[in-house]
């Protein structure tokens, strides 16, 4: 009798066990946020990352109905910030606004305070900022093929400017240089604004960076875009190519900004912020207003953002060790 009652009693509690899950989840997704929400940017203000939080952090205080902070948190190229983000509590209330550099500094640094593959969790790959590489003028270069047989000609003599060191910049160009077989200068400069100031002045012969810091230097004809690293084309500079299109085959290189979070935060809160943030993405007024500057647009799922760490990690960390390229 005992055993019958027992059977009777798991087969009815069962249903509900299962539904259990889904039912934590519906709640964890209910009630965040509880408490105003914090993005950590890891960068100085005024850069595309802080600008792009604090568009975040003023649409979705208004969805939330809670105050949205932006904390920036600098030093390190990075790392202190997405340290704190790592070590937050895993409810959504703490998330770093970060990009690439978090997968280049995996590599670039052997003693963080944190394991990058298992410290974080992707929200949403909010956009990509296509590099894009552009030249002063007065060089007489006109397409990527003069570029590319300019620096065969004068190997080590083109004056590259970069907007840091070990920065996708630098990592982007040493693909491609080792792709084609050439070689430039690399002048590192602490920011893509002091790079570009160089370029400006006809200081140094080029540089790589991101399309929006220099969209309006190149539409006014003071600086030459020749082809940008993602594998289509820019809307804000449509006749410029693509490195495949110019003549490096197969040749796609995306600088994406976006949001990740603690590793242990819930699935379900982790959605609900990827699909506010879509929807914040997608309003035309913010959409035209990052597109018209050079962006793209993405909104990621928070699986494809996964996907882009999980590819890039090793990828980044084989260009990395085999260049040679370290901080300084």
């Amino acid at each position: 009798m005992l055993r019958r009652n027992l059977l009777r009693a798991l087969l009815v509690l069962s249903p509900a066990m299962l539904a259990a899950q889904p039912l934590a989840a519906t709640a964890a997704d209910a009630t965040f946020p509880a408490r105003p929400v914090r993005i950590v940017v890891p960068v100085a203000p005024g850069g595309s990352a802080d600008k792009l939080a604090r568009t975040l952090a003023t649409r979705l205080s208004e969805v939330w109905q809670q105050p949205v902070v932006v904390d920036n948190v600098v030093g390190a190229s990075g790392t202190i910030g997405a340290a704190q983000v790592a070590k937050a509590r895993p409810d959504g209330h703490v998330l770093l606004l970060g990009g690439e550099g978090v997968t280049l500094n995996a590599s670039l640094y052997k003693n963080l305070p944190y394991d990058t593959s298992h410290a974080f969790r992707g929200v949403t790959k909010a956009v990509v900022n296509p590099q894009v590489l552009v030249v002063r003028p007065d060089l007489g270069v006109r397409s990527f093929q003069d570029y590319l047989a300019l620096a065969r000609r004068k190997p080590g003599e083109l004056a590259l400017g970069l907007p840091g060191n070990g920065g996708i910049a630098h990592v982007a160009h040493e693909m491609l240089s080792r792709q084609l077989g050439f070689k430039v200068n690399y002048i590192p400069y602490a920011g893509g604004a002091p790079a570009t100031v160089d370029l400006l002045g006809g200081h140094i012969d080029a540089t790589l960076i991101t399309l929006a810091a220099v969209t309006d230097y190149v539409r006014a004809g003071k600086l030459t875009a020749l082809a940008v690293t993602t594998p289509y084309r820019s809307r804000a500079l449509p006749q410029v190519p693509t490195l495949a299109e110019a003549g490096a085959a197969g040749f796609s290189v995306e600088s994406w900004q976006g949001l990740l979070a603690p590793a242990a935060t819930p699935a379900a809160v982790v959605d609900r912020i990827s699909r506010d943030v879509a929807a914040v993405l997608h309003a035309p007024a913010t959409r035209s207003q990052l597109e018209d500057a050079g962006y793209v647009v993405v909104a990621s799922s928070a699986q494809e953002l996964d996907a882009t760490l999980s590819r890039d990690l090793p990828r980044y960390a084989a260009v990395i060790a085999s260049s040679g390229i370290a901080l300084r």
